[in-house]
Order: C-alpha cells, then sequence, then structure tokens
C-alpha cells in the first residue's frame, strides 16, 4: 500500500500518465488478499446489494419512456430494464437520447415501482451475507488519492492562457478520459465501492487533510502548495453572478465560492472545462447512493448561477447545453430533492434570476409603435444568445421543477417570483419586430424567426401549461385570480410603455408587427382554465372593456397579417401550409 501512495505522489512523468495508473493497480493487486481494485474481481461484487439501476448513458442513445410508471415527465430507463419490465400495456415510447441520461429503474421518487424490472427494486437483494471488515479497506485507503489526483490533473490546467481556451479545457478533460473509465469501473463494482467512492467525494475533514496546509517540506509539499495557488487562482478568475441588491443574500447567488469537499471541487472544474462528456458521466454513475445525490444537487445549485457565463464563452453551446441538461435533468426529476433545494437554497429565485441576468444583456428599444414615444425594451433576437439556444438549460431546468406540484405551488404562493417571471416575460413581449417588405423581394428571411418563436415556446408557453397542468380544482383558484391580476398588471404596464392607449394602429405603424405576445397568452390561458375547471365567472375576471379593447389589438393585428402573408400565396401552397399554420395559432391563442 505504501507503493500505491508513493507512486500517486510521484511528481514525474509516469505520474501524468493516467495510463500508467491504471495498470499499476491492476498488476500490483492481482491475486492480492485485497483484490478489490482488480476490476475482474467478484468479491465485491457478489457484496452489492442496489435497488436502483443508475446506468448513465451519453446523447443519441435509444432509451425508453413510460408516461404509465413515471411519476416524473423526465423519466427514463434503459433498454435492458424496459425489456426485463411488464411495460406491455403500458404509455410507453422508445426516444433517441438528445442530451443523455441516466436510467431511473428503481428509483421510487421517480417511477412506480411497478414498472421496475426484475432486477431492482426495494425487495432486491442478492446477498444478505455480512460484509468482511477488512475487505474494502485498500479501498478506502487509496480511493481519496485516486481522486485528487484527478483533481490535480484539473487544477494543473485550469488557469489556460490560449486564444481558444475552449479548445484547451476540452484537451486537458481528454487526456484523463481513460482514468475516469477507470474510476467508473471501480464504481461498476457496486454498492460497496460506491459507497468508498462517495464517502471520499463529500468528507471535509479528508478534503482539508488532502489539500490544506500544513504542507510537508519536501518536493511533492511544494507541489502541493502549487497546486493550491493554481486553484485559488481559477476560482479567482471565473465569472460570478451580479444578482438585485435584495437577492445578494441567497447562499447560490454569492460572488465567491467555498468548497470544503472533493466533490464541490469537482463541480467547479466541471464548470470551468464546459462539462466534459467523462466527468459528467462519471459524476452521475453514482448517483444511486442517496446521500451522494443529494450533496450532488446542492453543489450544482451552489454553481447553478455560473451557468450562463459558461454558455455565453462557449464556442460550442449546443453540446454544452446537452451536457448541463444531461446532469440537471437528473438531479430536479426527484420532486422531493427538488423541493429541498427550493425551500433551502432559493432554487426558484436562481434560476429565474440567472435567466432574467442572461436575457437582460441582449435587450433593444422595442420599435412596435413610434420609437419616440417608446420605453418598452425586448430581446435582440439576432443575438448569439437567442440563435444558439444559450437559454435552452435555464428554461429546459425551470419546466423540468415545475413539473412537481409542490415547487409549482411553492412559485404560485411566493409574490416575488410571480412579479420576477413576468418581468423576464415582458422583456418577449413585442420582440422581433417585422416590417413588411413592399418594394424587392426578400430572397432568404432572417434566422431571428426561428429564434423568436422557439424562445417563446420554450420560454414562455412551456412553463406557462406546467403551472396550469397543477391548477385542476377550485382548491387553487386564489392562486389563478393572483396570476391574473399580476398579468394584467404588466400588460397595463406595457401598453403604457409603448405609448399605446387607444384601440387604433397609426397608418405609419401599419407596416410593423410582431407575433409574440406573452402576457396575452398568459392572461387568455389562465382565463379559460380558471373558467373551465375552476368554476370562477367570467364577470370576476376580465378587466374593463375599455383596456379590453386595448388588449385584443395586438393579437388582430397577428390575425391580419396572418391573411396578408397566405393572400399572395398560390392556392396549392397555401393548401399544404394551412395545417402547420393552423397549429401554430392553435398553440399561440
Amino acid at each position: 500500500m505504501n507503493v500505491s501512495v508513493d507512486f500517486m505522489r510521484g511528481t514525474d512523468e509516469r505520474r501524468r500518465n493516467s495510463h500508467n495508473i491504471f495498470f499499476f493497480f491492476c498488476n500490483n493487486y492481482k491475486g492480492s488478499v485485497y483484490p478489490c481494485f482488480f476490476l475482474s474481481d467478484v468479491s465485491v461484487r457478489g457484496f452489492d446489494n442496489h435497488a436502483k439501476c443508475g446506468l448513465v448513458w451519453i446523447p443519441h442513445v435509444v432509451a425508453y419512456r413510460c408516461r404509465t410508471c413515471g411519476i416524473s415527465p423526465c423519466m427514463s430507463i434503459c433498454r435492458e430494464c424496459f425489456k426485463k419490465g411488464d411495460h406491455s400495456t403500458h404509455d410507453f415510447n422508445m426516444f433517441l437520447s438528445q442530451a443523455g441520461g441516466a436510467c431511473d429503474c428503481g428509483d421510487t421518487s421517480v417511477m412506480k415501482a411497478e414498472g421496475f424490472c426484475t432486477d431492482h427494486g426495494i425487495n432486491y437483494c442478492a446477498n444478505n451475507a455480512p460484509v468482511p471488515d477488512d475487505l474494502m479497506s485498500v479501498a478506502e485507503a487509496i480511493m481519496p488519492r485516486l481522486l485528487l489526483r484527478l483533481l490535480q490533473h484539473f487544477r494543473e490546467n485550469g488557469n489556460i492562457r490560449a486564444p481558444e481556451p475552449s479548445y484547451s479545457y476540452s484537451k486537458a478533460a481528454n487526456e484523463c478520459d481513460e482514468y475516469c473509465s477507470m474510476l467508473m469501473e471501480f464504481n461498476n463494482m457496486g454498492e460497496l465501492m460506491r459507497r468508498v467512492m462517495t464517502r471520499a467525494l463529500i468528507n471535509t475533514e479528508l478534503y482539508k487533510q488532502l489539500v490544506e496546509p500544513p504542507f510537508p517540506d519536501n518536493k511533492y509539499g511544494r507541489y502541493l502548495a502549487s497546486s493550491k495557488k493554481k486553484y485559488e487562482d481559477a476560482v479567482k478568475a471565473f465569472p460570478s453572478p451580479e444578482p438585485p441588491d435584495e437577492y445578494e443574500h441567497l447562499p447560490a447567488l454569492g460572488r465567491t465560492i467555498a468548497h470544503i469537499t472533493l466533490l464541490q471541487e469537482f463541480i467547479f472544474w466541471t464548470f470551468k472545462f464546459e462539462f466534459p462528456q467523462n466527468i459528467v458521466c462519471f459524476l452521475l454513475n453514482m448517483l444511486p447512493d442517496q446521500d451522494y445525490k443529494e450533496h450532488l444537487t446542492r453543489t450544482f445549485v451552489m454553481h447553478y448561477s455560473r451557468i450562463p457565463s459558461v454558455l455565453e464563452m462557449s464556442k460550442d453551446p449546443d453540446t454544452l447545453s446537452n451536457r448541463v441538461v444531461h446532469m440537471s435533468v437528473q438531479l430536479f426529476s426527484n420532486e422531493s430533492l427538488a423541493l429541498k433545494m427550493v425551500e433551502e437554497l432559493s432554487l426558484l429565485h436562481v434560476m429565474i434570476i440567472s435567466l432574467k441576468l442572461m436575457m437582460s444583456k441582449i435587450l433593444i428599444l422595442n420599435t412596435l409603435h413610434d420609437p419616440d414615444k417608446n420605453f418598452h425594451f425586448v430581446i435582440d433576437c439576432a443575438k448569439r444568445v437567442m440563435k444558439e439556444h444559450c437559454y435552452w438549460p435555464l428554461v429546459s431546468d425551470f419546466n423540468n421543477v415545475l413539473s412537481h406540484e409542490s415547487v409549482a405551488l411553492v412559485f404560485l404562493r411566493d409574490d416575488n417570483l410571480i412579479d420576477m417571471w413576468f418581468q423576464f416575460l415582458s422583456m418577449l413581449q413585442g420582440m422581433n419586430v417585422n416590417v413588411r417588405e413592399t418594394g424587392s423581394h426578400v430572397e432568404f428571411e432572417p434566422s431571428s424567426y426561428y429564434a423568436a418563436f422557439s424562445c417563446e415556446l420554450e420560454a414562455s408557453a412551456y412553463p406557462m401549461w406546467s403551472i396550469i397542468s397543477h391548477l385542476r380544482d377550485s382548491a387553487h383558484a386564489d392562486l389563478a385570480k393572483k396570476i391574473m391580476s399580476v398579468c394584467v398588471s404588466y400588460l397595463q404596464d406595457w401598453l403604457e410603455a409603448i405609448n399605446f392607449y387607444h384601440p387604433k394602429i397609426e397608418k405609419s405603424e401599419m407596416m410593423h408587427a410582431s407575433f409574440h405576445f406573452p402576457l396575452h397568452r398568459y392572461l387568455a390561458a389562465f382565463t379559460c382554465q380558471a373558467v373551465r375547471t375552476m368554476g370562477m365567472p367570467l364577470k370576476d375576471i376580465l378587466p374593463s372593456p375599455d383596456l379590453l379593447a386595448l388588449l385584443m389589438m395586438h393579437p388582430l393585428r397577428v390575425q391580419v397579417s396572418f391573411i396578408h402573408i397566405i393572400s399572395f400565396l398560390p392556392s396549392t401552397i397555401f393548401l399544404f401550409l394551412q395545417p402547420i399554420l393552423l397549429n401554430i395559432l392553435a398553440q399561440k391563442y
């Protein structure tokens, strides 16, 4: 064992080569009295009594989703668990995973027990025999050093001064690919080895012993001091959020980061290195350990406000977005855990503020009406954030947590959250103004069209339908009424901001139109839900007739623009497009 520790401490070239470390352990522990590091050994696997599958897959892998068994709409199961479970009469579908995922079979917080396969579940137990006291002693001694070596690799490459740091970070992450595979193989040995790994990752005292001074007065001690300095410099250089003054006190919106466990520092480097696939998979592989899952979720939330900055700086935001969601969807699909993060770390506040801060950087003056009499600002759909959907992980996570009824009710009962959300929706109100071309033909439409419709659908409509799905009876009528009241208030502010006081469109403004009015959508949808399912009389909901006359003008303008567009299309094209256009209008109003 001392040989192993000395090898890990070495600062020469062989320590830098993860491939050598892999074979070192395989060769030195093969056939020994502590064979737990030899990957083909069955001693440790024989005591594996895990109830959850937890298999992690990367993007573009086929998986299954069963709506009959699912508690969370984001639940998914791997092919093997699906085949071994009885889903023949269920409402299920097979899909190609876009962002990657993890199997939820055996997890009662995400899916119903009747959908579990024969290998997983709360009653599954492979071996009831007591575990020998010394079986994991070598693993407990060496595993912290293995994890520390991976951490040191990130520290050594964490302050890259290069024209394209994204490429350099990716290269550094790829260098430890085999090393991460080795750690995942250890995790796959079962519950005993997984517990050794997770305890090392979340142990605060162990972290102090490994990375905090005093350091030994030798070559390795000087290396540790240098490593700590590189880590501190990387933390200082990492972008920090700038939340509103009234929310600076929230722990997850702090300007500084303090790490007290190996896991917390691993999450920091995961963010810094733009979510390398191997590290994401390594961290997700240990999710069957519930204590570790809560620590990972808490740490992820504490770093969450840095996601917008990471996305904005990335050279490949599309891939990065998928990897962020690959991790977040596994953490926020558990309703009790998501609610705990909302109550203890103000997760909903963090999500909405992060989204607002990202979008507030790309605001422009709205041109729907006279700019000289207009002080309403909207999102610029031509910016990179919109065209490359950098906001998608944030709204995806927001939709995920709102799918939980307990979380949605917290949102509806918090006046500050509702107010912040409608501030964000106001940024979308009247965005991407279209100017009718009466002269030369426009050969190619700008890509901002697609960006605008995608944003309104994902960032406005999806959360709206998630919230409405929980308002099924009169028990929550007061919450629905509050939403409608706030919506009317923001609509009045918007009408004032665009200087629209009379139900008439000026001739000079007839050539301008926007198709995006989320505030109108919210008022219409919640009014419909209140009348149909909550028994609220319409006369108690609708605003004054004068205000209604003003509110109907812009949706009416959309209808007129639609007629103008199709009037110039040949009849054959119109017949082909009609179902698609009607579908869009049905979604919109």
